[in-house]
């Protein structure tokens, strides 16, 4: 799985949180300031080519549907973030972050709560 860009990263996202959809469906999703039209084509056409999209010709435009679901995209980049930065060990990385002051003791005890109870006791809040 080939790594996005921040253009094509903030493109999956829309298409994700729509489930597919066309490039001007997109557009409206991206935050201000906009990219041209022609460009977000341009970075819609990279994904399709990355894998990550598939296009349906549906009259004179496409919609595109992702291929890829988000949380394995997210699996993956974490996975190569910790394994690039952090000597592959998360322990290293939540020590980063409290070294750092961006995680509280509360939220460290809430992960540790998370670990002993296992994967399923707590599911991501939407």
């Amino acid at each position: 799985m080939e790594r996005l860009t921040q253009p094509e990263e903030e493109a999956m996202r829309a298409f994700w949180q729509l489930g597919g959809g066309f490039i001007k469906d997109v557009l409206e999703q991206l935050p201000e300031p906009r990219p041209p039209y022609t460009t977000l084509a341009s970075t819609v056409r990279n994904l399709e080519r990355k894998g990550y999209l598939q296009g349906e010709k549906l009259g004179n435009t496409f919609r595109f549907t992702p291929l890829i679901a988000e949380q394995d995209y997210r699996r993956r980049f974490v996975s190569s973030l910790v394994g690039d930065y952090f000597k592959n060990s998360y322990k290293e990385l939540v020590s980063f972050f409290a070294k750092e002051q961006k995680i509280s003791a509360e939220e460290l005890k809430e992960i540790v709560r998370m670990i002993e109870d296992g994967p399923d006791q707590h599911k991501p809040q939407s």
